[in-house]
């Protein structure tokens, strides 16, 4: 990369600045010396800069100040350089749900941060690129779903078994691309006959409890201490109640209790 100074007035009387712009503002060139790292890997071709190996931290804004003597005394120009550092993506990072229900929304992500500038993002399917537009797609692929090839997203707004496969994404921008490994996604149907099976198991479960507690209840199999709510409910204004407890029953009626 070349920083070049394009000051109109440059002489050999000139006195050439380099700086870098930031937070900070540093030398690069001060005093016919180039400064800090760039010692080892830059070199002055007239007034301008020649960067070898560049990273992504000599990205930035640069800053020439030529200054020379004239009548009126020094006489200072500047220019302004951004160097922009192309950088190809690194292999994206890609989350792929292992399964999913049928007609369920899934998300599959897949991110770079690596590239400069950002990449885009393309699907795969079994190895075959997924169209960013799916209605213009083969009848075997599911049309529901959402591809962004800006934040790398693929969503299935209805996923159905069609969508079972292999995925893998790809990040790609004008230096190179890379792709990540294949993950596959396992579509099944709910199986609704089989939750209701479960619930009317557990139903069953139930009421065998429950009238098993009324049994023992009535054989006297519980302490005195415990009393259990069976048969008829309440009556109300009658005033009956009734209740079984152990070793003896208490009848409330008309005011009379009689215990036995």
């Amino acid at each position: 990369a070349i920083l070049a100074c394009k000051t109109p007035k440059k002489t050999v009387s000139s006195r050439l600045e380099w700086k870098k712009l930031g937070r900070s503002v540093s030398f690069v060139y001060y005093q016919q010396t180039l400064q800090g790292d760039f010692k080892n890997r830059a070199e002055m071709i007239d007034f301008n800069i020649r960067i070898k190996n560049v990273t992504r931290s000599d990205a930035g804004k640069y800053r020439c100040e030529v200054s020379a003597p004239s009548e009126q005394g020094q006489n200072l120009e500047e220019d302004t350089v951004t160097l922009e550092v192309l950088v190809a993506p690194a292999v994206p990072s890609c989350e792929v749900p292992s399964s999913a229900l049928s007609g369920t929304v899934v998300e599959l992500r897949c991110q770079d941060k690596e590239g400069n500038p950002a990449p885009e993002y393309t699907w795969f399917k079994d190895g075959i690129r997924l169209l960013e537009n799916p209605r213009l797609g083969s009848q075997s692929t599911n049309s529901s779903y959402t591809m962004n090839t800006k934040t790398g997203t693929l969503q299935f707004n209805t996923v159905s078994k069609l969508d079972t496969g292999e995925y893998s994404c790809e990040a790609r921008n004008s230096v190179g691309y890379r792709r990540c490994p294949g993950k596959r996604m396992q579509v099944d149907d709910l199986n609704i006959s089989g939750i209701i099976a479960a619930v009317v198991v557990v139903a069953l479960v139930i009421s065998v409890c429950g009238l098993g507690v009324c049994y023992a209840q009535r054989k006297g199999y519980f302490s005195k201490e415990t009393s259990f709510q069976c048969g008829r409910p309440n009556f109300g204004s009658m005033g009956i109640e009734r209740r079984w407890m152990t070793n003896y029953l208490r009848l409330w009626q008309l005011g009379v209790e009689k215990i036995y």
